[in-house]
């Protein structure tokens, strides 16, 4: 996948969490709330490979995960995030935590899901920072 088709998936994840949540189907919009985040750690990874480089083979499986803690390690990211204000910072840690397998899991309660997409995708969401470096 390029780079950019990884944003365009986040961008996408993102709507669909959102119409989601407007008919009340918030397990599915937690889903996909941390699925777009995920495309877009993916999108900075591609950034920070060298063009025409030969992937790293171990650079490359580690990249091939839906651990949001490790893709931000693996973009090169995190000193960045460090520095970032306080209402960044505060949303990485309420969605860090997100994984594939909470596609397994429901009845997450509504405040929940709200508050995980607005550190999703709100004004000082995750998202918003991560376009800067994507």
């Amino acid at each position: 996948m390029l780079r950019r088709d990884f944003q365009v998936l986040s961008a996408v994840r993102v709507r669909e969490a959102k119409t989601l949540a407007s008919a009340q189907l918030y397990d599915g919009a937690y889903y996909l709330g941390g699925l777009a985040v995920e495309c877009a750690l993916k999108s900075a990874v591609a950034k920070a490979t060298q063009r025409y480089e030969f992937p790293d083979r171990q650079r490359s499986e580690k990249a091939h995960v839906h651990n949001l803690e490790a893709l931000l390690r693996l973009s090169g990211l995190e000193s960045r995030l460090n520095a970032a204000d306080d209402t960044v910072r505060a949303s990485w840690s309420t969605i860090k935590n997100w994984n594939v397998d909470t596609r397994y899991r429901v009845s997450r309660p509504p405040d929940e899901v709200l508050g995980f997409l607005d550190a999703v995708a709100g004004p000082k969401g995750v998202l918003r920072w991560l376009k800067q470096f994507w």
